[in-house]
């Protein structure tokens, strides 16, 4: 069990002891501090955007933040069962003063958490979150009178708008995915997803639509990171219902992966890279993904006379990094798609769209448009990480060993080999080191990682 504050907001486990798990009194102590923070930048009335995905603990979590936020005096725009990139859109439709979203992304079901945005529906920066963790260390909250107190605003409008917003994109071609008249299934792991991903694939034209796991009680089937071997269900549907492609999003909607009519993972690592290779035919611009991801999106980037970027891992990072390239698409490796003119946060429902109408102008496969990108592998391991361990000790050891080698130490640290890289990072929201690496094989991203795990025990 755990409770980790970060600068972009507080997550842990449900149950347990103040200050050790997410408890109703870390709840009520994280939300009181993100309203205060929102107090003190400006005088006059304030409005949080507040939604949540489909955890068990999801009502609990919501009723105690949203309390506590009509305590200060805020009002709240109470949007219930949503997505994290509708919520991020609705901050800017209803010209809030921020938002919270409530939920812990790929975690398991026990874990819950707070992501704090800022009046522009983007996420708290480093500078934003250590005042308001300094709001949390001091609990320096000061509750509105009786005469004072804010009000629930309700609004079931948030994900129309989202869509509509999408709808009005100017690539994504809505008669072009009528036409091609696909067949698809969705994995909505049993929250969000389930009435979000089908409400997009309707207005955009998909009417063969098989959702799996559509029930929204939060007990997930199975673990909710939307990765290989937690995909089997819904790999041998695609396959068995003769779909053209399958979708699987994470709790909150913001990260995405597709499987292939042959039931295989189109990878999401190549999400990002088979959406910004249609992006950048048709506008020109930099891109940007984070350290971890693959070196496909270079190439194609490179390939389309534009240029790529390398930001730290984290979606603030990525942002930022956008914004001082002026970059057209982003993300990261993960599964997650910035689409800047639309706004500046990952979001699945957009990416379906765009890799849909891509996928229906070039008239191939699932299968055959992975196969017309470049060929790279990668290995996702990781590491519990705990007090014993010293992150410095382990990159002074990889460091002497791998001297001869270019080494990256803007976030973790990055080693480039000549055909291949390791990229080892401790998580922002788990207690766990990650280590990735990219190679021309399967094999031989395994073998490395395997290589830099082994090294690490013996330092």
């Amino acid at each position: 069990m755990a409770l980790i504050k970060s600068i972009s907001g507080f997550r842990g486990t449900i149950g347990g002891r103040p200050n050790d798990n997410l408890t109703p009194i870390d709840i009520v102590k994280f939300a009181s501090a993100y309203g205060t923070w929102l107090k003190q930048k400006s005088a006059g009335p304030k409005k949080v955007v507040v939604g949540r995905d489909g955890r068990i603990s999801g009502n609990m979590v919501t009723n105690l933040v949203e309390q506590s936020l009509i305590a200060l005096g805020i009002d709240v725009i109470q949007l219930g069962l949503s997505t994290t990139p509708t919520v991020e859109m609705c901050v800017v439709f209803e010209k809030a003063d921020g938002g919270i979203i409530l939920t812990a992304s790929h975690n398991p079901k026990e874990w819950n958490a707070l992501k704090l945005l800022n009046h522009k529906g983007e996420f708290v920066n480093a500078v934003e979150g250590k005042t308001i963790l300094s709001l949390v260390a001091n609990e320096d909250f000061d509750y509105a009178d009786i005469d004072h107190m804010g009000k629930i605003i309700s609004n079931d409008n948030s994900l129309q708008k989202h869509i509509d917003a999408i709808l009005n994109y100017p690539l994504v071609d809505i008669g072009a995915i009528k036409k091609a008249n696909f067949s698809i299934v969705v994995d909505a792991i049993n929250s969000s997803g389930a009435f979000a991903v089908p409400a997009l694939l309707k207005a955009i034209g998909v009417t063969n639509i098989n959702v799996l796991n559509s029930e929204m009680h939060g007990n997930f089937a199975h673990n909710p990171e939307p990765l290989k071997e937690h995909l089997t269900e819904l790999c041998r549907t695609v396959v068995n219902t003769k779909s053209h492609i399958g979708i699987a999003v994470d709790p909150d909607v913001d990260r995405l992966c597709f499987v292939s009519e042959d039931g295989e993972l189109f990878g999401e690592e190549y999400t990002l890279v088979a959406i910004a290779d249609y992006i950048l035919q048709h506008k020109k611009g930099s891109t940007v993904s984070n350290l971890s991801s693959t070196r496909a999106l270079g190439d194609i980037t490179e390939k389309n006379g534009c240029a790529y970027f390398a930001s730290a891992v984290g979606e603030v990072n990525v942002v930022e990094k956008m914004k001082q390239e002026n970059a057209v698409i982003g993300g990261e490796g993960n599964g997650g798609i910035i689409v800047p003119d639309l706004h500046y946060g990952r979001d699945a429902l957009i990416g379906i769209a765009l890799f849909l109408t891509h996928l229906a102008k070039t008239k191939l496969s699932a299968a055959a448009l992975k196969a017309s990108l470049p060929a790279y592998y990668m290995s996702k391991k990781k590491m519990e990480l705990d007090a014993s361990i010293s992150l410095e000790k382990i990159y002074a050891g990889l460091e002497k060993q791998f001297s001869t080698y270019a080494i990256n130490k803007i976030d973790g640290m990055k080693i480039d080999f000549e055909n291949k890289w390791v990229h080892l990072r401790p998580s922002n929201t788990e207690p766990i080191i990650r280590i990735y690496t990219e190679a021309p094989t399967q094999l031989k991203a395994d073998d490395l990682a395997d290589n830099i795990i082994s090294i690490i025990h013996s330092i």
